[in-house]
């Protein structure tokens, strides 16, 4: 459960007020997520890797202990999620071991890492890329917590996560990273009108042809859904088999995507019908640019535009389709799923909105360059886990 930490580490006050930050509120880069695993503030029970520290966050991994659950649940304020493990376990999990997580079961697993936040930061959470592409439902739960994916300012204490296989059964153990966190500190705006500004100084929507095009604003970059798969031999997504074989979330470029995905080819309609059955992968029609002192964040879920969830990851990092300025975009992969009745959508159609948020200051960490980014310049491209597939 939280509580005001703002004194536990009196040695890091001159840190804290020492940001290499352009702005006084905003996401906090690399090196200061790194100045908060020196000083204390985030710990773990094993050594934090350096490869766990991405442009703008932290990935968490699995802990030692995880429990069969008979459903989600959030603890309510003053509650730690230990008492609810204990009223809704059905087994306990020993994560030391290779363990099978079973699809359509409901899981809850300690994570690692633990936090002492100071009183001016806040955590949010998200599913890593390869996890939303896997259909793995994955949500952070804190002591005390009200709301998944997400501590207070000044949060102290152990973190846990709720893990959903939605498609696939799935092989995780002890270290697996599903989830990733930002660090936010205060309550920095978004503005519609600095994102014009920013499109116009350095474009953040491009074509296929690698020329900018129009970005269109409204609470947030829009951005539609491609069903003509020019760029991908008519190859427009891919549509999950159901009853697959297992995926073991360590083995990479590993498994023959044919046992596991349906391709879906373009035809003279350019719309799919979404079956609220299956888990589509498709692609943004745009090309999409996070230039190094913004990071970017996909609205799952607008009812607004149709009963569809198009994205389960959800965070865009610094230099993401752009790297040293190199880069003319990249595609977003979006995780579809229909919700209760099928639901067509259309080329060009508009399925969702990026928003943008600033960092305290530039990485010295950008996506894509010398971190071996998975999904720099992507296309539509399936999950680490796969091997690419054959034109068809």
């Amino acid at each position: 459960m939280h509580r005001d930490i703002g004194n536990l580490f009196p040695e890091l006050s001159k840190d804290l007020e020492a940001y290499t930050a352009q702005f006084t509120t905003g996401i906090l880069p690399f090196q200061d997520i790194a100045r908060l695993i020196e000083g204390g503030r985030i710990q773990a029970r094993e050594a934090i890797e350096d490869s766990q520290l991405q442009p703008a966050s932290l990935d968490l991994r699995l802990g030692a202990k995880a429990w069969r659950v008979r459903a989600s649940f959030l603890p309510g304020k003053d509650s730690p999620v230990s008492a609810k493990i204990g009223e809704l376990m059905m087994h306990p999990i020993d994560l030391t071991q290779p363990t099978v997580f079973e699809r359509g079961c409901v899981y809850i697993a300690e994570l690692m890492e633990t936090l002492r936040l100071p009183t001016d930061i806040s955590g949010k959470s998200n599913p890593k890329s390869s996890t939303g592409r896997l259909d793995i439902f994955t949500r952070l739960i804190a002591d005390g917590g009200t709301a998944f994916e997400s501590v207070p300012e000044g949060y102290c204490g152990q973190l846990y996560l709720e893990i959903v296989p939605r498609t696939f059964s799935i092989l995780a153990q002890q270290g697996t990273r599903l989830n990733q966190m930002r660090f936010v500190r205060g309550h920095p705006p978004a503005s519609d009108q600095k994102l014009d500004e920013l499109h116009s100084m350095d474009a953040i929507v491009y074509s296929d042809n690698q020329m900018p095009i129009n970005a269109i604003v409204n609470d947030g970059l829009w951005i539609s859904v491609d069903l003509e798969g020019q760029a991908h031999h008519g190859v427009v997504g891919y549509r999950a088999k159901q009853h697959a074989p297992l995926i073991d979330l360590n083995r990479i470029n590993h498994y023959d995507p044919k046992l596991f995905w349906e391709p879906i080819t373009c035809d003279t309609s350019r719309n799919l019908v979404l079956n609220p059955d299956d888990f589509y992968i498709l692609m943004s029609r745009e090309r999409i640019r996070i230039p190094p002192t913004f990071a970017a964040s996909m609205v799952p879920y607008d009812p607004s535009v149709g009963e569809f969830r198009i994205h389960y990851a959800g965070f865009f990092d610094p230099g993401f389709g752009y790297g040293n300025n190199d880069v003319n975009g990249a595609h977003a992969v979006l995780e579809v799923r229909s919700h209760e009745v099928p639901f067509l959508i259309e080329h060009g159609q508009g399925v969702g909105r990026l928003i943008y948020e600033r960092l305290l200051g530039k990485p010295q960490r950008l996506y894509g360059v010398n971190i071996s980014s998975n999904y720099q310049g992507q296309g539509l491209k399936l999950s680490k886990q796969f091997k690419i597939p054959n034109p068809v």
